[in-house]
């Protein structure tokens, strides 16, 4: 699950309609599906990282481990891609990935399909494994970008202190995992509908 796809040096088409907005990205290599339980545990067993106890327990079950990671906080999913030699990534590069240089609503194209991801429309109601939804891929090959979890990008919102997730989780129906939709979030609070994915930059080893 540490796979990487390349998000391609360009122009990209961002933001709700109505206030959407063009931006210049540099190339980078985005995870191809959100950072999973196995990875996780790898990272906490190598830095002797304290976790929460709600964290500890899905990282010890072996049936959770291709599942996308929940329960850390911001400073922890940041840590976490530190470690793997990464970052999170911005709120423009998620949503270039997600949408494709064609602007598309969702990840597959513009008219919603319940079956590509895991939402309420498709009656998942928990947590999938991140490889569950192929057909789900975004135009830069990264799946699992609309629903299953939410993600921790790195931009500040406008209430200063709280970061942004994006993606929606298996708790949204199909307005809430449109690739533009932007959520606002306590970077302190863990929750098990909140993961994140790594980016790395052009030019560092994958």
């Amino acid at each position: 699950m540490d796979e990487h796809v390349e998000l391609a040096a360009g122009t990209y088409r961002v933001g709700e309609p109505g206030a959407e907005r063009e931006v210049a990205l540099p190339a980078v290599r985005i995870g191809r599906f959100p950072v999973v339980n196995e990875q996780v545990a790898r990272f906490v067993a190598e830095t002797r990282r304290p976790v929460a106890p709600a964290l500890a327990r899905k990282l010890a079950d072996p049936q959770l481990a291709d599942h996308p990671a929940t329960d850390l906080t911001f400073e922890e999913a940041d840590a976490c891609c530190a470690w793997a030699g990464g970052r999170l990534p911005t709120g423009d590069e998620w949503e270039a990935a997600a949408r494709g240089p064609d602007g598309r609503a969702w990840p597959w194209g513009e008219v919603f399909e319940a079956e590509r991801c895991a939402c309420v429309e498709s009656g998942w109601g928990w947590t999938a494994p991140v490889t569950a939804h192929p057909e789900g891929a975004s135009p830069c090959g990264a799946q699992q970008l609309a629903g299953n979890v939410w993600e921790w990008v790195s931009d500040r919102t406008e209430e200063g202190a709280w970061r942004a997730v994006r993606g929606g989780s298996y708790l949204d129906h199909a307005w809430g995992v449109r690739a533009a939709r932007v959520l606002a979030a306590d970077p302190a609070r863990a929750t098990s509908t909140t993961g994140f994915r790594i980016v790395i930059d052009s030019g560092r080893p994958a």
